[in-house]
């Protein structure tokens, strides 16, 4: 069952695993979603896969408090206990930088207390000590203050559609948006957390990750590189051992055996 907004009932939200649902339409430029992790309290330490997907995200830790998971250009495999609860916002390329008051690049791929980061006292509203329920209504609510208060860089965001769609390539970006390229990079570096050739990698990357997800068994290789914008075969398996520590038909056994 799932409210108005398309959020998991409070009876199964904190039941063991991951679920994510979107913000209020009004908040969907900037936010990609909201999201809960529950790690079950029995049994061995869970390790998460953390792979790079253009976004930063506020996180609340039961026990811990707030951090701010900065933008990834690499794999950042996470060790959770038994127990552990998180309730997290995402924020697209072009909004995290605005919303937490912070250029991104410094906090590329970084863990870092909020309360380093956000602006006033807005992070000691997400105490250690809250119970999950309150932790995510004021995430909710806090998260909607933040990107009402500083909206999306607008050009950033129009710029990581463009990539993302393919409409134009990085040579052609700059002129389609009207500015210069270091103007284009010095925005990117605020909003995003690197430039505009890394976003189109984790982009280009994500696509990867999206078919092999979908696809079982695993596609042809070599199409699939082609398909995603790669030069051929050889340069997809640099590319995802990069970026997410393994060759692509090793990654494909992985999501298969996660569904």
């Amino acid at each position: 069952m799932t409210d108005s907004h398309g959020r998991a009932s409070r009876a199964s939200t904190w039941s063991p695993g991951y679920r994510e649902w979107l913000p209020d339409r009004s908040l969907r430029a900037a936010i990609a979603c909201l999201w809960v992790s529950v790690t079950p309290p029995e049994g061995p330490v869970a390790a998460a896969e953390v792979m790079p997907d253009g976004c930063t995200d506020l996180i609340w830790q039961r026990g811990r408090g707030t951090f701010v998971a900065g933008p990834d250009t690499k794999p950042a495999p996470t060790d959770l206990q038994p127990g552990t609860i998180l309730v997290g916002a995402r924020f697209w390329p072009g909004a995290g930088g605005p919303a937490l008051g912070w250029c991104l690049a410094d906090l590329r791929d970084l863990r870092v207390d909020a309360a380093d980061v956000m602006p006033g006292r807005r992070a000691s509203r997400l105490a250690a000590d809250l119970t999950p329920d309150a932790a995510l209504d004021t995430m909710t609510v806090l998260t909607a203050e933040l990107v009402s208060a500083a909206p999306p860089d607008k050009l950033v965001l129009t710029a990581a559609a463009l990539l993302a769609s393919r409409a134009t390539g990085l040579s052609g970006l700059g002129t389609a948006l009207g500015v210069s390229e270091r103007q284009l990079r010095r925005r990117f570096d605020v909003a995003v957390g690197y430039g505009p050739k890394t976003l189109q990698r984790i982009l280009r990357f994500r696509r990867v990750l999206d078919q092999l997800a979908a696809t079982s068994p695993a596609p042809d290789l070599a199409n699939l590189a082609i398909r995603a914008g790669y030069a051929d075969q050889a340069h997809l398996t640099r590319e995802t051992t990069r970026l997410a520590g393994r060759p692509p038909a090793a990654l494909a056994r992985s999501l298969t055996a996660r569904q």
